[in-house]
């Protein structure tokens, strides 16, 4: 799972910055196995530090990411394996 093709939406292209696209496929490929085919990031401001909440419901799995930044970004956002590729999607494109 997550070993195909990977899209992003316009939005994620617009909104969200190349360094945490990559972060977030990057959480993704280090996961211990089994894998939810959906993943959800949240994406907050907390004291200037960008922080990520990266969660999926079966297996249930939730880590917590700390990242120093100056532009901190918050989003909700959804990462969807078909099993012919994997996408990565603002929650309001879903």
């Amino acid at each position: 799972m997550f070993n195909n093709q990977r899209y992003i939406t316009r939005g994620i292209n617009s909104e969200i910055p190349f360094e945490l696209q990559f972060f977030m496929w990057d959480c993704i490929d280090r996961m211990p196995e089994p894998k939810d085919y959906f993943q959800i990031f949240e994406l907050k401001n907390l004291d200037g530090m960008q922080h990520i909440i990266h969660c999926s419901e079966q297996p249930e799995y939730k880590m917590n990411y700390f990242i120093p930044t100056g532009k901190a970004v918050t989003a909700k956002i959804y990462v969807i394996d078909s099993e012919e590729y994997s996408t990565m999607l603002l929650a309001e494109e879903y």
